[in-house]
């Protein structure tokens, strides 16, 4: 049965009224638009002229202006009390309006009703009557329906629910409330408080992150990371509203709960990353069934404007580093430029259209699981053409030469690549009998390799070996190569784009290892 807890609410004349849970309390929900309410209307009066003396007799109305109207229509000899809140009606976990409740002199409920069943009516009110050793209860039974549904509760209307909730004393909210005033633009207001990335955010009300927690099956107080540069404790909740802010939907938030775990890390470092002047940021890449599932954009420009959920998940990623570890431009955030992968950067890889295993698989999931993986890029995507080859070893060849210059022509060894590989280059790469990706990155080594005296700093650049370090070695050691990438497996390749268009893009990473940032790959729960 439903149980009452004590309640204070005001009548019409703005009297305080309500339940003790001392003393037998008959109480009914109601609301001037529910029919079946209306059907009752007549039997509470004769129910309150039997009983008022021996009992409290409480009737909650839903609406001020549905209480007036209920008043003027049936002239009740009892109070209506405003329960416009509807904060009662949730608290009692009211689903069906007329629901009536008797409670004994303990305040636990002994008689419920939802709806209106004419015979179960009929016999709470001759036992409370026989209880209280009235007269009969004249109400003329025979006139009414024998059984009639309620209608929804207000308090159960997804228009209010949600407010209800996070108003709630068990509300998943924690998070500390800031108040606008009622003259301030919330908007100027989200700016003036630095929650922002520079663009308009969504202000996150406790309707908003309590629909965003829906989300996910987590409790909204785990805590999932500890965030650097702040070592702040990044919880459910707090990863909820940056998605609130970012414009998420729910069904994204597992994604940005996975990503954040990830860049949290000590292999991604995020710290190092947010604060190298070298402007690095993270780049995510989506994998499994749940690309399809949120509506990711794998294909015609995933790398840039136009799909809600490739933007906005980015966009949560990066205002929880802000929000939560600190990672302020100025502050810990050093980038000399910066770029603007610092907004976001995500996009799904377009599995189906490769002719490799896909980015999750090749890093040790199960083709099903949906995964994120992180990377540290300082720039891109850089567009690579090749229209003319006709098989992997020749587009290969192109790529590699494309990638001599990531961050300089003779910066060898300590970097890494993101390399997204449109469709019709995949065509060109399967042609012939297939061109694996480890053929690709051999191939690309090959081509891009130089050796040590090709990187040496001259009068055209002053970038490279240093000419007195370069004194001091052999000729033999003068004349080894050196490859670009220190190992084949800081290539990382995926498939996304247009079925139009031989391009690849390639983003450019940050220093790689121990001494930079590792990718790293997280499932992605519920």
């Amino acid at each position: 049965m439903l149980a009452l807890s004590p309640f204070q609410l005001a009548d019409m004349t703005g009297e305080s009224r309500g339940f003790s849970g001392k003393a037998p309390t008959v109480v009914c929900f109601i609301k001037e638009d529910c029919p079946t309410c209306r059907e009752v209307m007549p039997v509470l009066a004769a129910m309150h002229d039997a009983l008022s003396q021996h009992l409290e007799f409480l009737v909650v109305g839903q609406t001020v202006d549905g209480n007036l109207q209920l008043q003027q229509e049936y002239a009740p000899p009892f109070a209506l009390l405003d329960d416009s809140a509807l904060k009662v009606s949730f608290a009692t976990d009211i689903e069906t309006v007329p629901t009536l409740l008797v409670t004994g002199s303990n305040g636990a409920t002994v008689a419920e009703q939802v709806g209106f069943v004419r015979d179960d009516w009929q016999r709470v009110v001759n036992e409370l009557a026989a209880q209280h050793q009235t007269d009969a209860i004249s109400i003329d039974w025979a006139s009414l329906p024998e059984w009639r549904p309620g209608c929804g509760s207000l308090s159960v209307d997804p228009t209010h629910a949600e407010r209800l909730l996070a108003e709630a004393e068990n509300s998943p909210i924690r998070a500390r409330r800031i108040d606008v005033g009622s003259l301030d633009d919330e908007f100027e207001f989200m700016f003036d408080q630095g929650f922002s990335d520079g663009l308009p955010v969504i202000p996150p009300t406790p309707e908003r992150v309590v629909r965003m927690l829906a989300g996910t099956t987590r409790d909204a107080q785990e805590v999932i990371a500890i965030m650097p540069p702040n070592m702040g404790e990044v919880t459910v909740e707090k990863i909820a509203i940056n998605c609130v802010m970012a414009g998420c939907k729910p069904e994204y938030l597992p994604v940005v709960i996975a990503a954040v775990e990830a860049v949290c890390t000590d292999d991604f470092n995020i710290h190092g990353v947010m604060a190298t002047t070298m402007g690095a940021s993270p780049v995510m890449v989506v994998n499994g069934p749940i690309r399809h599932r949120i509506g990711m954009n794998m294909g015609i420009g995933a790398l840039g404007q136009g799909n809600r959920a490739n933007a906005t998940i980015g966009r949560a990623l990066r205002l929880t580093v802000r929000n939560i570890g600190g990672a302020i431009p100025g502050g810990t955030e050093r980038s000399t430029l910066s770029n603007p992968m610092k907004f976001t950067m995500c996009f799904a890889e377009w599995e189906e259209r490769s002719c490799w295993e896909p980015l999750h698989v090749e890093r040790g999931y199960q083709p099903d699981d949906s995964v994120v993986t992180i990377f540290a890029m300082t720039s891109g995507p850089v567009l690579t053409i090749d229209e003319g080859s006709l098989d992997g070893p020749a587009l290969a060849g192109t790529l590699g030469q494309a990638s001599r210059t990531i961050l300089n022509d003779r910066a060898y060894s300590f970097t890494n690549t993101l390399m997204v590989v449109s469709p019709e280059h995949v065509d060109t790469f399967e042609r012939g009998g297939g061109f694996s990706k480890a053929e690709l990155r051999r191939r690309m080594q090959e081509v891009s390799a130089k050796t040590y005296r090709q990187l040496v700093a001259d009068d055209q650049s002053g970038v490279g070996l240093k000419p007195a370090q370069a004194a001091q070695m052999s000729d033999e050691q003068l004349d080894r190569v050196v490859e670009k990438f220190k190992d084949d497996e800081d290539i990382y390749i995926v498939v996304a784009g247009s079925e139009a268009g031989k391009f690849t893009g390639s983003f450019h990473g940050w220093l790689t290892g121990s001494r930079g940032s590792i990718p790293v790959s997280q499932k992605i729960g519920t």
